[in-house]
């Protein structure tokens, strides 16, 4: 089996030809955007419907599906999704045990807490077609 989820998406999206369709239009780019984050929005819901339904067969499914629609997405505009994840995760590894007083917390875990001088993940070079078509 794979370990490697972003290849596995970006093999999916060259299947059905994802990239291509938007390197072809790029006018489209802001309204395929705004449809692909609503794809998003539309399994969280499922995930939250499966989660009131206590059907754990399709939290699990909706989690995923969660997953493979998010990192479809940045490599659906040609963001290097690994380089935006490593970026991200390096800057949270920063971050420090803590407790947030503006957010109940009621099972007793820590927040992620920014130290001082923590700074936040910057992805300047990493838009895709994001930079020129929104």
């Amino acid at each position: 089996m794979s370990t490697n989820w972003v290849q596995d998406i970006e093999d999916m999206q060259k299947k059905f030809l994802v990239r291509e369709w938007v390197k072809k239009h790029p006018e489209y780019i802001k309204d395929f955007l705004q449809f692909r984050l609503e794809f998003l929005v539309e399994e969280l819901g499922e995930t939250l419907e499966a989660s009131a339904d206590s059907d754990p067969e399709e939290i699990v499914d909706g989690l995923i599906d969660i997953c493979v629609v998010a990192i479809g997405n940045l490599l659906a505009f040609g963001i290097d999704a690994q380089k935006a994840w490593d970026v991200v995760l390096s800057a949270n590894m920063k971050k420090v045990p803590g407790k947030k007083k503006e957010r109940p917390n009621p099972y007793g875990l820590p927040d992620l807490m920014k130290p001082e001088g923590w700074k936040s993940p910057s992805h300047k070079d990493n838009h895709g077609d994001l930079t020129d078509n929104i």
